[in-house]
């Protein structure tokens, strides 16, 4: 059906001139012959009436906090104002185009309130809509349980929507517009020497995603590796369309000479040290781990050893965490000032040395490690949150990125 699909962040619509932009860019595709799904965030950034977390503020005080499906009720707001306003002025300019929510696009989550994961989707209603020439505006982030129960697929989740559904639609593409200029090396705001990355492997995207890198969900990476969907990351304001990221095939192109594609940092993240109870018997400690999971609270750079367990969680899952601990009495320690770093490239898988060299450049640094973990794509280091800016700066030189 010639389908594609164009996903609009927040600052893209955060204002009448930026959305006849979006109106420009959708009136484009349909001149081309295609048939364009569009999926919006919640209009603005922080501070805006509409943003999420504008929202969220209405209801976290410092004192209370309203539980998740609550929060998910409100959330879910946002990003249906967005498909609202930006459906009627679609209307206006002579292009006809429905509003939807995420549940009346079709998108089944499971109940994980916060942080749902899609488990199907029933894009009927949508060719509906495209057989009588009507353009779907999507409200992103969000979707339903089978049980009726609103969910938000968490922060980011609006690029998870649109990968979703042109897997589930068999789009020719998914465009994700947003306010950079596309996937880049490191964050430029920590490394002035940070570049724009014109192509990259799914597989380094999804870890870049996963490791920190704000561009893209990473489950929106995932999605579009798993459907083999072509998709792009492209600046709103690109007139001579010169950037942006378009993600590829894994094995291509990759540079062994340079392994190194990016630098992902994370510091919402809160590190937890168990010690047992029963001197070495750390099996003691391990019993969190289960605990955890019955609360779909993920974990990671864990380390075992006889006298100390460690790992860290996310920020937003660290008070839940710290609650389970003293119910269960374990005997722990809570650290928030640590960073995790990643060094991210599909070149250094089977190539030696790698390590060698961040140990290296850090040494030289003054930066401490306190934990490493890797996988074939990337290399993970746990360092104090003061020394992040220095250490992107630092891999960055080393492994000339």
């Amino acid at each position: 059906m010639n389908i594609v699909i164009q996903k609009f962040g927040g600052t893209s619509l955060a204002t009448k001139n930026k959305r006849e932009i979006v109106r420009q860019k959708i009136i484009e595709e349909i001149e081309k012959g295609k048939k364009p799904v569009v999926v919006v965030s919640a209009m603005g950034k922080k501070g805006h009436a509409y943003a999420t977390d504008t929202l969220l503020e209405m209801i976290e005080n410092g004192k209370t906090s309203a539980p998740e499906r609550q929060k998910d009720l409100l959330l879910s707001c946002g990003e249906i104002i967005s498909s609202v306003v930006l459906a009627s002025e679609l209307e206006e300019s002579g292009q006809k185009a429905f509003s939807l929510t995420g549940w009346q696009a079709g998108i089944i989550t499971d109940e994980s309130h916060g942080r749902s994961r899609v488990e199907c989707v029933d894009p009927t209603r949508i060719f509906e809509l495209w057989e009588r020439e009507i353009v779907p505006v999507v409200a992103g982030f969000q979707g339903i349980t089978p049980e009726g129960e609103i969910t938000t697929l968490g922060r980011g989740g609006s690029d998870t929507t649109a990968s979703v559904l042109g897997y589930a639609l068999g789009a020719e593409k998914v465009d994700i517009y947003s306010d950079v200029q596309g996937l880049m090396t490191s964050d430029p705001q920590k490394c002035q020497a940070a570049k724009p990355l014109k192509e990259i492997t799914y597989s380094e995207a999804c870890e870049l995603a996963y490791q920190g890198a704000r561009v893209i969900h990473p489950r929106a990476a995932e999605v579009a590796m798993n459907g083999d969907l072509p998709l792009n990351i492209l600046p709103l304001d690109d007139s001579d369309r010169k950037n942006g990221t378009s993600l590829g095939e894994d094995g291509v192109s990759i540079d062994t000479d340079r392994p190194a594609t990016g630098i992902a940092t994370r510091s919402d993240i809160v590190f937890f040290e168990i010690f047992p109870d029963n001197g070495k018997n750390y099996a003691t400690g391990l019993k969190i781990f289960p605990l955890l999971a019955a609360e779909n609270i993920s974990v990671d750079f864990i380390n075992i050893r006889p006298e100390k367990i460690s790992f860290v969680v996310d920020y937003s899952s660290s008070e839940e965490a710290g609650e389970i601990m003293e119910a269960e009495n374990f005997n722990h320690r809570v650290s928030h000032d640590f960073s995790k770093v990643s060094l991210v490239g599909g070149g250094m898988t089977g190539q030696p040395g790698i390590m060698a060299k961040i140990v290296e450049a850090f040494c030289q640094a003054d930066i401490r490690i306190f934990q490493t973990t890797d996988s074939h794509t990337t290399i993970s280091c746990l360092i104090k949150s003061s020394r992040e800016k220095l250490a992107v700066r630092t891999l960055h030189q080393k492994f000339d990125i």
